[in-house]
């Protein structure tokens, strides 16, 4: 076995890493009005210099910028689209944890135009992050397409605008392929959907929502499956497209339960993408079964560390359970990494910097005794 010379790689993360003391600081300053906007970006510009020059020392050849110019994964992303606004009312997510609960409430969205990309989102934050590697590989993460329909379905567009969905879903698309060349003009070799939908649906529940929204819970994941291959079908060559599907990542705690069944093979035989970033640190993740659909050629990067807790996992139950998954798809088509961000949203997970930190230098170690 050997390492990989292309994305994804053998020891790889998600992407979002927790905001140090310094720029949390910063960010309540400027949302009180302390400092200007350019007084942010420095603070920001020095975390994600420093972030950068980390991920490298812990041996990753992956690099992001933490997504430490964002206040959530996704949002920050969908409200730049042309045709896309804050909606008045509130969303709220419930969201679970071993000790209880706790919910995540933000501005809804309204699609109240046609859906354009007035110019390629996160571009300078690619860029700036692109210019700080030095032996890693710079990835941008993004939401994918699925998120701007799957919160609020067909009831957060408006009909005048599109009297049908597949208007919406071209455009959505068109929209998201133009992103995919601009991106890949500056450079980027490696990009990253995160999507939770296609999780969230093998949950008997999160179905119902979709039901009870008038939307089709049988067959919605074929729907966002054939959309994100719309926007992909035009990539450049040299392009690396992975997705990464959890089942909710806020404070610690998740949305969803259930095993990839109900949209494996039709997720992994079908979705264009070079790999597969999927949760699998607990129970809430089923069986490492549905990895039988996939194909040649596509890689899996299981998701066996958690960024949930703080706990350090041990090498031989990771090595055991790599295992276990290469009962079900070739050890060459695996990879490891976390099972999610260590902050989808600003807030971040309950751990702290030196266990994260950790947690990122034993998944280099085990990949590399595992694979070399």
């Amino acid at each position: 076995m050997s390492a990989r010379q292309r994305p994804p790689f053998r020891a790889d993360h998600v992407g979002s890493l927790l905001r140090p003391a310094e720029l949390l600081e910063a960010r309540a300053d400027f949302a009180a009005g302390r400092i200007p906007a350019d007084r942010l970006r420095e603070a920001e510009d020095a975390a994600i210099r420093t972030v950068v020059r980390k991920q490298e020392e812990v041996g990753l050849r992956t690099a992001t910028d933490g997504e430490f110019r964002r206040t959530s994964w996704h949002m920050d992303f969908i409200y730049r689209l042309g045709g896309i606004h804050r909606a008045d009312e509130q969303l709220t997510v419930k969201f679970r944890n071993a000790a209880g609960g706790l919910e995540f409430t933000s501005a809804a969205l309204r699609v109240d135009g046609r859906i354009t990309l007035p110019e390629p989102i996160f571009a300078d934050d690619f860029a700036f992050v692109r210019d700080q590697v030095s032996g890693a590989t710079a990835k941008l993460t993004i939401p994918s397409p699925s998120m701007v329909h799957y919160r609020g379905g067909r009831a957060a567009i408006d009909p005048s605008v599109y009297p049908e969905l597949d208007e919406f879903w071209a455009d959505l698309s068109s929209a998201y392929a133009e992103q995919v060349r601009r991106i890949a003009a500056l450079g980027c070799t490696y990009l990253q959907l995160d999507d939770t939908s296609l999780a969230y649906l093998n949950d008997p529940e999160q179905r119902a929502i979709v039901a009870s929204q008038g939307g089709d819970p049988e067959h919605q994941h074929e729907r966002y499956i054939a959309q994100i291959n719309a926007a992909l079908a035009g990539r450049p060559e040299g392009l690396a497209i992975t997705t990464h599907m959890c089942r909710g990542n806020f404070r610690s705690s998740w949305a969803a339960e259930g095993g990839y069944d109900f949209v494996a093979e039709a997720l992994f035989t079908q979705l264009d993408v070079d790999g597969f970033f999927l949760e699998y640190d607990d129970e809430r993740s089923g069986d490492f079964s549905p990895l039988r659909f996939v194909p040649p050629g596509k890689q899996v990067v299981l998701g066996l560390v958690t960024t949930k807790r703080g706990a350090l996992e041990r090498k031989d139950d990771l090595k055991r359970r790599i295992d276990e998954a290469a009962k079900f798809v070739p050890l060459e088509q695996i990879c490891l990494s976390p099972q999610c961000g260590f902050s989808s949203t600003v807030e971040g997970n309950a751990l702290t910097h030196d266990e994260q930190w950790a947690k990122l230098r034993l998944i280099v170690e085990v990949a590399e005794e595992v694979w070399g």
